[in-house]
């Protein structure tokens, strides 16, 4: 069982399910952008359309009833509020969100809100991008005009979802919008997207927010072998990966092994002003955090090594970033893994969240994201049996249920996803809906781990 009050949720984002793009003065993103250069995304998928919910918007919120949840996870899209990336709201962007919130609570629903879930205003790129400090004093701005609109409706606030993916992936590794390749503008991207968190906190708060906090991605990080090149690589990659993010908002600080390892990429950390530190630092109200997968790292000199350990390099979308930084991602050679190629890890999930409430100290935790993506198909009879997710599911839950038995106060569980979606750079690829999305026709058919989650939620535990 878990703890009276848990809260249950389901979680989606604007660009991966809204479609809609150019109605009612949405302007393009980013991510329009990116989807719509050959080459960017699998078999050049995009959002234009996804999963048409601006247009079925009823059809999904029935859903979330049926599913039972106390909270939604959304995002709200930039560009569709504030087409230029600024000045004065659209009416009619506001107005969806509105309908959005109101609908939830209508069905007794906590709306969860995301203010920036990647989808920049492309106007703003123009202009320089996270890599500008313009772009965090937009952001805040941004957030005011959500925040009066919403106002009361919105039970809790994320600021930004995983700041990495965006900094990283999209101005150092190329694999996310923008796309670029120029570590020295990710690592200012972090600066300005951490800043821009902290502004955007204080905006919520000043308009009477209840609950603020931010999203990160997550890894518990596992040497290769017990070789100190390896445990050199794996502190690395904890910098990298979580480190970066957790030092300044938890400590007030950036990690000094990264500031060294990035000192000379510019502009990097040089974008940092006086007083930045204390901005990005303010109390949380909550930490969300995502969690998929572990990751095992080797020094690149010792790849072979690992090789004759059973250990073999990842399929994962290269990283550049981790390259410069001398660390290679590997997999247990036949481990269970995802359509994603993620190795299902269902322990690291309760080794992360333990040891966040160890090193740090973490106000009360979310996992605003958790879910996997398998090779799912409609059968003859028409239904969706995706045991596997299930088995996934089942077995992270009961990862939450044993941190929490370790004294960590995690408050709620948002899978991810709803809707099968768009998968960024993966296109339409990859599934990791509890509800089937015909991608042709719009139609929505509930998978069978939509009816365990339910069953889940209403007995508040696992059988």
């Amino acid at each position: 069982m878990f703890p009276p009050g848990f809260v249950w949720g389901a979680a989606t984002a604007s660009y991966q399910i809204e479609g809609a793009t150019r109605a009612d003065g949405r302007s393009p993103s980013i991510w329009d952008t990116f989807s719509h250069t050959p080459g960017r995304t699998h078999n050049g998928d995009n959002g234009d359309v996804a999963c048409d919910h601006y247009r079925r918007l009823d059809e999904d919120l029935d859903l979330l009833a049926a599913l039972g949840v106390g909270s939604y996870r959304f995002s709200v899209a930039w560009p569709r509020v504030q087409p230029d990336g600024k000045g004065p709201a659209n009416p009619a962007g506001l107005d969806f969100y509105r309908r959005l919130v109101g609908g939830l609570r209508d069905r007794g629903i906590a709306p969860t809100a995301t203010l920036y879930h990647w989808d920049l205003p492309q106007a703003l790129e123009d202009a320089g991008g996270w890599v500008a400090r313009d772009t965090a004093e937009r952001f805040a701005e941004y957030a005011a005009v959500v925040g009066e609109a919403l106002g009361d409706g919105v039970e809790r606030w994320i600021t930004v979802n995983e700041p990495w993916c965006s900094s990283f992936h999209g101005y150092g590794n190329g694999l996310h919008a923008p796309g670029r390749t120029d570590t020295g503008a990710a690592v200012a991207a972090v600066h300005h997207l951490l800043l821009g968190h902290g502004q955007a906190l204080a905006a919520l708060r000043a308009g009477g927010a209840r609950s603020v906090g931010i999203t990160l991605n997550l890894v518990p990080v596992r040497p290769a072998s017990g070789h100190e090149a390896d445990a050199a690589a794996a502190r690395r990659m904890d910098g990298y990966a979580n480190r970066m993010f957790l030092d300044p908002l938890l400590r007030g600080r950036y990690p000094s092994d990264m500031a060294a390892a990035f000192s000379s990429a510019r502009p990097g950390l040089g974008v940092v002003q006086p007083g930045d530190l204390e901005v990005i630092g303010q109390p949380l109200d909550f930490l969300g955090v995502n969690y998929y997968s572990p990751a095992i790292v080797a020094d690149p000199s010792r790849l072979d090594e690992a090789r004759r350990a059973g250990l073999v390099p990842s399929e994962r979308q290269a990283e550049r970033v981790a390259a410069e930084l001398g660390v290679a991602r590997v997999v247990r050679a036949g481990s269970d893994r995802t359509a994603m190629d993620w190795e299902i890890e269902p322990s690291g999930l309760t080794d992360l969240l333990v040891g966040l409430a160890r090193d740090y100290p973490v106000p009360p935790v979310y996992v605003t994201e958790n879910g996997a993506a398998f090779c799912d198909y409609v059968d003859p009879d028409g239904r969706v049996q995706d045991p596997a997710r299930v088995e996934y599911l089942d077995g992270h839950l009961r990862a939450v249920a044993q941190a929490i038995g370790e004294g960590v106060e995690v408050r709620g569980y948002f899978c991810w996803s709803l809707l099968d979606n768009f998968e960024w750079a993966y296109g339409f690829a990859k599934r990791f809906g509890l509800v089937w999305v015909d991608y042709a026709t719009g139609a929505r058919i509930p998978k069978s781990s939509f009816s365990w989650y339910r069953d889940v939620i209403a007995a508040n535990g696992l059988a």
